[in-house]
């Protein structure tokens, strides 16, 4: 493996630090950095001029020059910003004596430039220049270290820097401020985890906030835009560390946890039998009844810069919302009064909401205790409860509820089902052509083949049961929705043959409630759908693939990476969490949701049957539904079939700005397709994406080609519109 080598420059200038008096502990301000005084030798300056550089093509020269016995030099000082973290390096009570020590003799962290073009006459590199930062104060919850460097004249331009962290403890760099250059101050953009030298020898490399594509990559960076690339992708071997900075991928082998108990084993979600996009590779041992799952631990290994930052961690807790549903959901079943009887009538909900009931003991005060009393509280306070037994709202909140991205068009008469009719009986929907009056304006929730292959299953599941579901829709003149029918359907089961019946709205009282259950069973299903498949599947485990893809196949000086970024962080360490507490065996959403066990399983069956690259587009999703048809003559060059479609008309307002935006930027860096096409880097993530993370549909034959500005453009369009725009619709209806 290719190694740094620390080069010292002839020119650099030897720094002796002369600790004058105590240092403060804590509490310094920067105004009273002075802590410390610092004595330069440098007994060949002769003079000091101001000699103005121009610019470079590839970045900044430096101003101020220092003549030398030995030539002219320039002085640029660097400073560093460190934030102060909770157990970080930086939490001040937590610095070990050797810390405190590197600190003190002005040694946490040694910085290295790095030139950006080669030797013209040797075609080598360039020495490096290196010098250690001290500590220089305190502003709030950020740390300041600073150095001067002396660079020779002939170093030219600077296209790098090199960390080594001197601490015991990993810390947290914001950014690095070089000043001392023709074009004023350069700011280095960090944002990242730098392990302690005792960790890994290898030192950090931060390239210039300069973007290249591959083929404008600088001469003396080249051998640094590959090698940090293989330092991402890993080897494939090993249990991954905290510490670890490595993208790989694995299928979905760490849901169950059969070394508990049998009843908690799960299917690998990932290959022929259940297809799934690829997870974030830990390396973790293997079950020991299972060889082909992976045993489960208290973390979940993300790379190190996916994890979130205490900000963040500060306002999303999954292990929260667990401890939280974990002490409700049994209150709620203990509330009930037969367990296995389920809630007698309505109104033992009611007085579930009006009376209350007990919580347990929770081993957990403050916020946590205060929250669940909120949570139950909220949900006596949101109005009238029946307000979903009215079909005005039951249609309504197809198009405005929590998933309004499943309802479609009916187009084909009648409605049929695609699974095998030799399995799960007549295809045929029950729906007739008389009840459908032969209206033109006809849509259709379709829960059918997506649920039917588990109902069997489902209902060998003490206290649930499940059927597949179709909902007819009529749109009427004033351009509301209207149920028409439901159809609920169970397959063919222990020698009986397939059973379906259609519920309409009526009057008597008997048909009254068997409508409303009918549709309370299609609420089930919609709720169940939407976090399963709309939420989880579609936002966060099929973009994983493009965040492990990204981070191993474009470089940090890639302007697509650098655009891609600000949309894809922290989705890979709430996916984690989720496969820790949400979707595996026994978790809230088995706890919570009708499939149960085959909750996650059952979102298997919706990417194989549903999920397409090319249809997670907002405008192709939405005419693929037949709830939009081109018009060029109509805003966004679509027509909507609904016009109070708040999901499509607040969405394409957000598709064209990120397609705007999109597009004016992969021009810049693209003025030709050949550069598309030319481009290693981008071409190896495309072709990673579609073979490797969504490995199990590598041969669909609707996956876009990338040659041209135009394919790019539309790729990356659908990939940030799905984790912001239709994320947003998603996790917000919450």
């Amino acid at each position: 493996m290719l190694k740094l080598y620390l080069h010292e420059s002839a020119h650099s200038t030897p720094q002796t630090l002369i600790p004058l008096h105590k240092p403060f502990l804590s509490g310094t301000k920067r105004n009273v950095a002075s802590s410390f005084a610092f004595s330069q030798k440098n007994n060949s300056l002769s003079t000091k001029n101001i000699r103005v550089l121009r610019r470079g093509p590839t970045g900044v020269k430096a101003v101020l020059t220092t003549t030398t016995a030995a030539g002219k030099s320039t002085s640029v000082k660097a400073v560093i910003t460190v934030l102060q973290t909770v157990g970080g390096a930086l939490t001040h009570l937590e610095l070990s004596p050797l810390d405190y020590i590197a600190d003190v003799f002005g040694k946490t962290l040694l910085v290295e430039l790095l030139a950006a073009e080669l030797d013209p006459k040797s075609g080598q590199e360039k020495p490096t220049i290196t010098s250690y930062a001290h500590k220089i104060g305190t502003d709030d919850n950020e740390t300041y270290y600073e150095t001067v460097f002396e660079i020779p004249e002939n170093f030219g331009e600077f296209g790098a820097v090199a960390i080594e962290n001197e601490h015991h403890k990993e810390m947290f760099v914001k950014n690095i401020v070089f000043d001392g250059f023709s074009n004023g101050s350069i700011d280095v953009t960090c944002n990242s985890w730098i392990h302690s030298k005792f960790d890994n020898p290898e030192k950090r490399v931060f390239f210039s906030n300069k973007s290249y594509l591959p083929s404008q990559t600088p001469s003396g960076l080249k051998r640094y835009r590959e090698k940090e690339l293989k330092t991402l992708r890993g080897d494939g071997q090993g249990e991954r560390k905290t510490s670890d900075r490595i993208y790989d991928y694995d299928v979905y082998n760490d849901l169950g946890d059969p070394d508990s108990d049998d009843d908690l084993a799960r299917p690998v979600l990932g290959g022929a039998e259940h297809p799934y996009p690829r997870r974030c590779r830990t390396g973790r041992p293997r079950t020991k009844k299972d060889p082909l799952s992976e045993s489960r631990s208290s973390n979940v290994y993300v790379p190190r810069d996916e994890a979130f930052s205490e900000v963040k961690q500060m306002t999303f807790s999954a292990k929260t919302l667990y401890s939280v549903l974990h002490a409700l959901i049994p209150s709620v079943q203990t509330s009930i009064v037969d367990s296995d009887l389920g809630f007698p009538h309505f109104t033992a909900i009611d007085t579930l909401f009006n009376e209350g009931f007990l919580l347990p003991d929770i081993p957990t005060t403050g916020f946590l205790g205060n929250i669940i009393p909120r949570l139950v509280r909220f949900m006596s306070d949101t109005g009238d409860k029946f307000s979903w037994v009215r079909d005005a709202e039951f249609a309504r909140q197809t198009l405005a509820g929590v998933n309004p991205c499943c309802i479609k068009l009916v187009t084909e008469w009648p409605l049929k089902s695609k699974l095998d009719p030799e399995v799960y009986g007549p295809a045929e929907s029950a729906i007739t052509m008389e009840l459908a009056l032969k209206q033109k304006k006809l849509f259709v929730l379709d829960y059918h083949d997506v649920f039917l292959p588990y109902v069997n299953k489902v209902r060998e599941l003490k206290g649930t049961t499940l059927y597949g579901s179709r909902t007819l829709f009529f749109l009427t003149p004033s351009g509301t929705l209207r149920p028409l029918a439901i159809e609920l359907t169970r397959p063919p089961v222990d020698g009986k043959p397939q059973w379906k019946q259609v519920f309409q709205p009526c009057w008597d009282p008997t048909g009254i409630w068997l409508w409303r259950l009918a549709k309370a069973h299609v609420l089930a299903h919609d709720s169940g759908y939407h976090q399963l498949v709309s939420h989880w599947l579609r936002t966060h485990c099929c973009t994983e693939p493009y965040i492990i893809a990204t981070n191993r196949q474009l470089s940090a000086m890639h302007p697509i990476y650098r655009l891609l970024h600000p949309h894809l962080r922290y989705t890979m360490e709430i996916n984690a969490l989720a496969r820790q507490f949400l979707i595996n065996a026994n978790g809230i959403i088995e706890s919570a949701f009708a499939p149960g066990k085959y909750s996650t399983e059952l979102s298997s069956v919706a990417y194989d049957q549903l999920w397409q690259f090319d249809l997670e587009a907002l405008p192709a999703d939405l005419i693929s539904r037949g709830m939009a048809v081109e018009d060029p003559n109509a805003p966004h060059g679509l027509k909507l079939t609904i016009e109070d479609y708040p999901y499509a008309s607040d969405g394409l307002l957000l598709w064209d700005a990120i397609k705007q935006w999109v597009t004016d930027y992969v021009t810049y860096y693209y003025p030709e397709a050949s550069l598309v096409q030319t481009d290693p880097e981008l071409q190896a993530w495309w072709t990673e994406i579609r073979t490797v993370g969504h490995g199990d549909k590598k041969d669909e034959p609707w996956w876009p080609e990338l040659k041209t500005t135009d394919d790019l453009i539309g790729i990356l369009t659908t990939i940030i519109w799905v984790v912001s725009g239709h994320h947003a619709a998603q996790a917000l209806a919450q």
